[in-house]
């Protein structure tokens, strides 16, 4: 199963850099980092990065996160992934470029 992880292009060059993601402010703030199922990710690119030009949205096998993997309700939007640890690159299937939130599911496909 792919779950999907929105990151801004200088997280995602971070990322590749030290060969894992530790999280944003807001994820270190929650606890854990935020992820969303393919259903999810068009709506959550939407909420919280609507006003960025570009994102990457990058496609994790939840398989390699194991049991760091939990799916907990929010109060308003459903049931979530969040991961309980660093994302590690080789749990990295695919990195989406998008060109604002507004073309997430398209570039997804």
């Amino acid at each position: 199963m792919l779950i999907y992880k929105i990151l801004l292009p200088s997280e995602w060059s971070a990322f590749q850099a030290a060969g894992r993601f530790d999280g944003s402010p807001f994820d270190h703030s929650s606890g854990y980092v935020h992820c969303s199922s393919r259903e999810q990710v068009g709506a959550t690119a939407a909420r919280f990065f609507a006003d960025e030009p570009a994102l990457i949205i990058v496609a994790l096998d939840a398989e390699v996160l194991g049991d760091h993997v939990r799916w907990e309700e929010t109060p308003e939007h459903g049931s979530f992934p969040h991961v309980y640890a660093a994302l590690p690159i080789d749990a990295v299937v695919a990195a989406h470029h998008a060109a604002g939130a507004a073309t997430v599911d398209e570039t997804l496909g």
